[in-house]
């Protein structure tokens, strides 16, 4: 799968076992028609660059906007799963989740 126009990327600071710093980059595709679907899916691709698997991957949704939260959500899980310690901001979740307070 080909990322496409980037229109987000994030660069996180991680930290190895030794102490030494090291740098992950993600990175969002716009999101796009799925050309495999008959109903209309929008597909967004994603990819995490610094740690194991570089590889372009994509997350799927009934529309543009479902496909890239998707998207962010996948990255943020990934990059939760890969045990490695990473930051940004000082942020939980590395600011990949958003709860506005609504008034």
């Amino acid at each position: 799968m080909d990322l496409g126009v980037v229109v987000a990327e994030r660069q996180i600071e991680g930290k190895a076992p030794d102490g030494s710093r090291f740098e992950v980059v993600i990175r969002f595709g716009a999101p796009r028609p799925d050309p495999l679907s008959s109903n209309g899916d929008w597909q967004c691709p994603h990819q995490i660059v610094g740690l194991s698997d570089e590889a372009v991957s994509a997350a799927y949704g009934v529309d543009s906007v479902q496909a890239l939260l998707l998207s962010v959500y996948a990255v943020r899980i990934k990059l939760a799963e890969s045990g490695a310690t990473l930051d940004w901001l000082g942020m939980p979740e590395l600011g990949l989740t958003v709860a506005p307070m609504l008034s």
